[in-house]
């Protein structure tokens, strides 16, 4: 499996006790608009994959991740930081 892949695997696995409407999750699902979280799920959401992946996601990168695809990609950026 890929890098890509398991991060995908990872933050989808995060994703499902959120997702309260049991919709189909995939590249081009959006947080706010598919999944309609409000921004304390976002908070809690984004402290899950923060530890899951050791890493930190500034306010300014969260407000640029729309769908579940750029956080896929986000992170692995992160990672290879």
């Amino acid at each position: 499996m890929t890098d890509r892949a398991e991060t995908e695997a990872k933050v989808k696995a995060l994703i499902e006790p959120f997702n309260k409407k049991g919709i189909a999750v995939s590249d081009a699902t959006r947080f706010a608009q598919d999944l309609e979280w409000d921004s304390l799920t976002v908070l809690d959401f984004v402290a899950n994959i923060e530890d899951e992946f050791d890493i930190l996601i500034t306010m300014n990168q969260q407000a640029e991740i729309e769908t579940v695809g750029q956080l896929v990609e986000a992170v692995g950026k992160l990672k290879a930081a």
